[in-house]
């Protein structure tokens, strides 16, 4: 699943800051078939082919076995003249070796038929393929052809099998049981990727069919997009078969798809339902040795298959499905190719529907129609992951476990409410975009009403599926949902699904709403603005987006939400503000975009806070969805953190948690902990933080930890992972002691540098709470880790190393580190491993003090030592003085610039005295949350309250 990828990676996002946490662990959004984002994009051509001749049919012959990792085929295209020309260009890419040539005349154009003359022979003047284009190979005929002519390429042709990757015509082989090697081809087409195996026009809007012949070995089977139509000896040839398949209807190049193999095949039990008159054959297939994991598959599938035969009103139109279990398959993700598909081996085995109900979609959406242009295949891979999560809760909601789609979101709004989205992880914007494209249609699923948006997905599928060829360009999706809507009246005069989804899926933004009661009038007043969590700076251009926000109001009467939306708040409205009657009773609480509808946290007055806190601590609490219970928290903590709401408020919010049990609810919390946490580490307050998170998890921690099943779902362990790590990292007591137990494990091995056997979630427990000597065993362990010992990997060594710097809350183990790497220069520590111990110290508050003291007192020195590598130094100095969030540290950081300015890396100094924000938002929260939990504390945890280990004080310089 998605999420759980997701989450997993936050555990070291907790331990160690990383600025690319949002994104950069969200393996959902990984590329997928035709699914593109930058990196795809750019390696597509820019290079189009030209209008004048269009392919209307392929017959194409393959001959893969003829050893030396080639082979031969021919094709005879079927070209017509849609305008005057004398050149037929096909793509072909430079490796294809084509040695013989024959264009020959199939038709003349209409207005020569209608003068009676004959069919005239057609001569090829010359070929060419210029260096400026290598991938064309260009037919220049003698004549000039006119619209409507026709005429058939056939070409000979020799290529490369691909070897080291599942792409283009591919080869592998596997081995049995036995050692026996059994090869096997396939064909995986994606992009540009056709041009690899035969001359064709390979762009997606020509479409044609295709007849495909394969010559295979008599023990091997193949396969392609259509059933097998007949088999025939090759002449003098027993051993070997030609297979002839039935033509497809009119694709796209890249949805041609072959594998030849010794696979066997298993059929469901469970019957396909029948559509459009027609009962689809679904096989899956894989090595022999395998089929017994895929035994629970083919029923899977139909399942599946039925319920989106059900929800699209249509068959895939094709009369058989193929799912084939590929060993070794080494593409990012599923070939999910017109009737036969590709998996890797562990991906079709998996019991998730998620992840095949994705592909199986791509049957419709993708292959039957199909994006005219590879620009707008990113609204494809939106719709269907919206499509699959909707078919996963439908089909099994456990798989979900409520995380849908909550964690898309958290990683949206804490990305799109930084001050620069995506200032450094450029990367994943598309990613990004793709997931807001996909809560849209989350969006107007609840706005229109299931009913409506299905119809629009429905109509989309067979829009003039005739008369364009079955494609589709990004906009339609939304005209289709738009004509639903304008037919039952939905929206607003002057809203359009168009219209409203543009501002949603292109900014890096998104609002916030707040909802302010008037108690005595009995109305509510509605406003929007840009949502920000971090202050923008006063050299910023203002920003004033605004957005066509659904309005879904829940009540403390009635929990729920069927109805289609009827309320909006729109932009560019003379009035900012939407004022609306207020039937709900003042004692009662009001809740605004329940079950995160929209992309939008919301803001009330304090008393509807204060109603919602009192009630989420009452016997009541689970009436509120649990959805929505997690997004009021998230809400309250995030709008805190931004300045918008007090943070009294947003700790109050948190009193239920004592009793909350829904993982789903807890999630966000490791969230908050960690970045609230962050934000205060180093102040007298930090300690009494620390304390209450302690409160807070005991309980949790303790019931989870009374029955552990062998078989317990994936939330349960997931949860109880992340519930002991975080009480580790706040000093409960009994799991520091585990930590320290363990860990004597390799204390006490006679050759501890041989293997670490310590799970790594004790490390930074007894790093940070341990002794000293605990923490040197493991500085020696990194300085004598063996290098090129097959047992033990570098990533062992990074992992501890980064734990030495990132885990202690004692300065003189810091001290230690650095006086080792840097003063005493021991030669065990690479630049790498120096710059590494940089950026993890700059992460905390012990970190960034102690190495700001130690650059202060060493900076000779340790210039000196960098002196011939500036990257290093500035990166040491950048480290050092980065993190300082009150004034004192800001002045004194200010007079060790005044005394080095001219050692400084450039623009530093103005960048850091940019984040005085950080400064005005301790000042302005760090008394109301001492406040708090001076307050909410119980006593005997107050005063069990040391005072805070790590030291803020910083050492001016004497110079």
């Amino acid at each position: 699943m998605r999420w759980i990828a997701a989450i997993t990676g936050l555990f070291l996002i907790f331990i160690f800051p990383q600025d690319t946490k949002a994104f950069s662990s969200i393996p959902w959004k990984s590329k997928r078939s035709i699914d593109l984002n930058d990196v795809y994009l750019s390696k597509v051509s820019q290079r189009r082919l030209p209008r004048e001749v269009v392919p209307t049919s392929y017959h194409l012959e393959l001959q893969p076995f003829i050893g030396n990792d080639k082979f031969k085929g021919r094709i005879k295209i079927n070209v017509t003249w849609t305008d005057t020309s004398d050149t037929i260009i096909l793509n072909a890419h430079p490796h294809l070796d084509i040695s013989d040539y024959n264009v020959r005349a199939t038709e003349m154009s209409l207005e020569e038929r209608e003068k009676g003359l004959p069919l005239m022979d057609v001569n090829v003047a010359r070929i060419t393929r210029p260096n400026s284009w290598p991938s064309s190979y260009a037919i220049h005929l003698e004549q000039m052809l006119k619209k409507g002519s026709s005429c058939e390429v056939d070409l000979i042709f020799t290529g490369n099998l691909t070897t080291d990757e599942s792409s283009g015509f591919f080869k592998n082989e596997y081995i049995d049981a036995n050692g026996k090697k059994h090869p096997f081809v396939a064909t995986n087409l994606r992009l540009d990727s056709a041009q690899t195996v035969f001359p064709c026009m390979d762009e997606p809007p020509y479409k044609a069919t295709f007849k495909l012949s394969v010559l295979r070995p008599k023990n091997m089977i193949a396969l392609s997009n259509t059933p097998l139509e007949s088999s025939t000896e090759m002449d003098g040839e027993p051993d070997l078969i030609w297979d002839h398949f039935s033509k497809t209807p009119e694709i796209s190049t890249y949805q041609l798809a072959l594998i030849v193999s010794d696979f066997e095949s298993i059929s469901p039990t469970q019957e396909i339902n029948e559509m459009d008159g027609r009962k689809l054959e679904i096989k899956v297939w894989g090595r022999k040795e395998y089929l017994d994991s895929l035994k629970d598959v083919p029923d899977k599938v139909v399942r599946i298959m039925n319920y989106l035969q059900e929800y699209f009103n249509s068959s895939i139109v094709l009369p058989k499905l193929d799912l084939v279990a590929v060993p070794l398959y080494s593409a990012t993700k599923a070939s999910d190719s017109w009737g036969l598909m590709f998996f890797k081996e562990s991906e079709i085995s998996s019991p998730s529907i998620w992840n095949t109900a994705y592909e199986l979609i791509y049957q419709w959406i993708g292959q039957y129609i199909t994006p005219f242009r590879w620009s707008d295949a990113p609204i494809n891979k939106a719709l269907n992951s919206f499509l699959a999560s909707m078919t996963t809760v439908n089909l099994n909601p456990d798989e979900m476990e409520g995380k849908w789609p909550m964690t898309l979101l958290y990683s949206l709004y804490y990305e799109f409410g930084k001050f620069e989205p995506f200032s450094r992880v450029g990367g994943i914007r598309n990613e990004a975009t793709s997931a807001k494209t996909e809560l849209v249609f989350r969006m107007f699923n609840y706005t229109l009403g299931e009913k409506l948006f299905q119809k629009g997905v429905r109509n989309f599928i067979q829009q003039n599926s005739e008369e364009n060829l079955r494609t589709f360009f990004a906009d339609d999706i939304y005209s289709r949902l738009n004509d639903v809507a304008k037919e039952m009246n939905i929206l607003p005069e002057g809203l359009t699904v168009n219209s409203i989804a543009g501002p949603w899926t292109n900014r890096d933004r998104v609002p916030l709403v707040t909802v302010i009661r008037d108690y005595e009038t009995q109305t509510l007043t509605l406003s929007q603005k840009v949502y920000l969590r971090e202050t923008t700076r006063d050299s910023a251009p203002k920003v004033s987006y605004e957005w066509d926000i659904p309005i879904v109001i829940m009540t403390q009467e009635k929990l729920t939400f069927q109805e289609p939306c009827h309320l909006w708040l729109t932009k560019g409205n003379s009035a900012k503000n939407l004022t609306v009657p207020d039937n709900t009773n003042e004692n009662h609480f009001i809740i605004v975009n329940p079950e995160e509808i929209g992309m939008f946290p919301v803001n009330y007055d304090s008393c509807n806070w204060k109603m919602l806190s009192q009630f989420l601590q009452s016997p009541n609490r689970e009436k509120i969805p649990v959805l929505t219970r997690a997004k009021l928290l998230h809400d309250s903590w995030n709008l805190a953190y931004s300045g918008e709401l007090c943070f009294g408020i947003a700790l109050n919010m948190t009193l239920f948690l004592k009793e909350e049990r829904s993982h789903v609810v807890w999630e966000p919390v490791f969230m908050m902990i960690d970045h609230i946490g962050r934000r205060i580490e180093g102040t007298e307050v930090y300690p009494k933080f620390e304390a209450y998170i302690r409160t807070l998890l005991k309980p949790l921690y303790e019931e989870l930890n009374k029955n552990i099943e062998t078989n317990e779902p994936s939330w349960k362990t997931h949860m109880r992972g992340m519930t002991k790590n975080f009480l580790c990292r706040a000093g409960y007591e009994p799991c520091v002691n585990e930590a320290r137990d363990q860990y004597k494990k390799w204390l006490t091995d006679k050759e501890p540098d041989k293997g670490n056997p310590v799970a790594n979630e004790f490390i930074c427990p007894v790093f940070k709470w341990g002794t000293e000597e605990e923490w040197e065993f493991g500085l020696q362990r990194v300085i004598n880790f063996p290098q090129n010992s097959p047992e033990r990997k570098q990533n062992e060594r990074t992992y501890l190393l980064k734990s030495l710097a990132g885990c202690p809350k004692d300065t003189y183990k810091i001290e230690r580190l650095l006086n080792v790497t840097i003063l005493n220069q021991n030669g065990n520590f690479t630049d790498s491993d120096i710059q590494l111990i940089f950026v993890t110290l700059s992460g905390g508050a012990a970190g960034y003090t102690t190495l700001f003291n130690f650059l202060t007192d060493n900076w000779d020195t340790v210039k000196e030592r960098f002196d011939d590598k500036k990257h290093i130094w500035y990166r040491i100095v950048e480290s050092a003085i980065s993190s300082f969030s009150n004034q004192k540290g800001l002045d004194i950081l200010r007079k060790l610039y005044e005394s080095h300015s001219d050692e400084f890396p450039p623009d530093l100094m103005t960048q850091k005295c940019c984040k005085m924000e950080i400064k005005e938002w301790s000042e302005k929260n760090l008394p109301v949350i001492d406040a708090w939990l001076m307050e909410n504390l119980p006593k005997e945890e107050l005063e069990g309250i040391q005072p805070y280990i790590v030291t803020t004080t910083i050492v001016p310089s004497t110079e």
